[in-house]
């Protein structure tokens, strides 16, 4: 094993910071723009920020080029962390938390695109804030990774290894042989969903600054929201729910597939295995929900003619589809307190907080193609076990996966398990109950948002005390990278030389 890199690591992170500082400046113009108070600050932290990446640039300025497997894990973690550090000082520098461990979170929460939050009043902070809040999502929601890897040709480094640490799912579908180029591909189609996104929502009735938040919430499967109620606040403007349904769907699945209806190849969209699950697993889910909320729930909307009919069975069917994909999709968007619906409501979004979208996508949790493999994994042992001399082997998409996969999947569930299990001990110990304890570590290692409990969708994490919000905080980065980038830090192989 060849020593580590130091200056590549040193360097790539350098450009990261700088492109934080460079995205601050957005946040310093909507706070001009809005006269909000807090222009100096955001503006303050920008430079800094600037200025620290430039050192770091600086300092690995005479570098080897070849990124190895090491480098690239060490630059996908260290960066999000520095990057998550540094996405504090806009918050510190306007004392929009009262302490550090809530601007951690606070900041974790929006790189990781969970969307959790400790703020109890969310309308008080000032347009910047709230912008710069939002676009910690949208940076972190693609991954600030492969909108830098882009440019690495540029630089003359190539980003393979990077690409795998930062999305280290089975799908290995490729838009183009470079990865440079696939990763150009990916943020094209982001900015464009972005864009029409924002506009719909202004047409719709948003103002152009909730628009383009939300719009950046959506497509990094956020959360984070410019009102108090989360998207309830337009419970009465039902084609603001609908705008966000498509773009929370398309957010949730593989953007190779966008990629390829933007290209005419609508068929390889429809006969994707992971797509068709994806979507029939998202009406079911809808369709169970329905039913409970039409028996059970009203949410009869009055703006409707015929409220005690058609406004139920049209509520009912939008906040079940809404839900539904705010969950499997990790947005975490609220249009109501889903906890309140039954006790059968609670357990069963509690468990779509394990699913997750599709592989390729902005989405958290475990990923829909991972269960489709391990549920053929499993049948074909059932097989084995009444054809023992037969040679069979699990497909999707018409082609043989190999056993390879199969394990690294399996071993990947078995690792999310006992993150889940050992992130609810911790919680315990730190004093949170049993139902608040699970919630929590489910949330957050899935980067859904909203928990159950006290953390549910009508509260919010302020209540988890500072060394919880560092624990959740750590959740979520695992989460987020999908557990193997950051667990081989810890590792002696890792470090080992040989």
């Amino acid at each position: 094993m060849q020593n580590l890199n130091y200056k590549i690591i040193v360097f790539f992170i350098g450009i990261l910071l700088f492109f934080n500082g460079g995205l601050m400046l957005f946040s310093s113009l909507i706070s001009y723009i809005y006269k909000d108070g807090v222009t100096f600050e955001i503006i303050l932290a920008s430079f800094i920020v600037l200025a620290i990446g430039s050192i770091f640039i600086l300092l690995g300025r005479k570098h080897n080029k070849h990124i190895h497997k090491r480098e690239g894990y060490l630059i996908v973690s260290l960066g999000w962390l520095l990057m998550v550090l540094s996405g504090t000082f806009p918050y510190i520098f306007t004392e929009t938390f009262p302490n550090f461990p809530s601007t951690f979170f606070e900041t974790m929460s929006g790189y990781t695109a969970t969307g959790a939050t400790v703020l109890n009043d969310i309308e008080t902070l000032p347009s910047g804030i709230l912008f710069w809040r939002s676009m910690t999502h949208w940076i972190g929601g693609m991954g600030i990774i492969v909108l830098a890897i882009a440019i690495l040709p540029l630089l003359g480094i190539g980003g393979m290894q990077l690409f795998s640490a930062e999305a280290p799912g089975p799908n290995g579908d490729k838009l183009h042989p470079r990865i440079a180029d696939t990763a150009k591909r990916l943020w094209l189609i982001y900015v464009f969903f972005t864009i029409s996104e924002a506009l719909m929502l202004h047409l719709a009735g948003m103002t152009i600054f909730d628009a383009i938040n939300h719009a950046m919430s959506t497509m990094a499967s956020g959360g984070f929201s410019t009102k108090n109620e989360s998207l309830a606040y337009w419970n009465h403007q039902p084609w603001i729910h609908y705008i966000i349904i498509v773009f929370m769907f398309l957010a949730g699945s593989n953007f190779v597939l966008s990629y390829f209806a933007f290209s005419g190849k609508i068929s390889r969209v429809l006969k994707d295995n992971e797509f068709i699950t994806f979507f029939f697993f998202i009406i079911t889910c809808s369709l169970i929900v329905f039913g409970t909320l039409i028996y059970s729930v009203d949410l009869s909307n009055s703006s409707f003619e015929h409220p005690q009919v058609w406004g139920k069975f049209e509520s009912s069917l939008r906040h079940s589809i809404f839900q539904v994909l705010a969950i499997i999709t990790t947005t975490g968007f609220v249009t109501s307190d889903y906890t309140s619906w039954t006790s059968f409501m609670t357990i069963f979004f509690f468990g779509l907080m394990f699913i997750g979208g599709s592989a390729g996508s902005t989405s958290g949790g475990v990923k829909i193609v991972r269960y489709l493999l391990m549920i053929k994994g499993a049948l074909l042992e059932f097989k084995k076990s009444l054809h023992p001399n037969a040679i069979i082997q699990p497909r999707y998409n018409g082609k043989v996966v190999n056993q390879e996969i199969l394990g690294n999947i399996f071993t990947f569930f078995i690792l999310y398990v006992l993150s889940f299990i050992l992130g609810s001990l911790v919680f315990g110990f730190f004093g949170l109950d049993f139902k608040n304890a699970i919630g929590v570590a489910a949330a957050c290692l899935g980067n859904v948002g909203p928990a159950i409990g006290d953390f549910g969708p009508s509260g919010n994490f302020s209540n988890l005390p500072s060394f919880g919000k560092f624990w959740a905080s750590f959740l979520m980065l695992l989460g987020r990278l999908e557990l193997f980038t950051v667990l081989i830090l810890f590792t002696p192989f890792f470090w080992k030389k040989t």
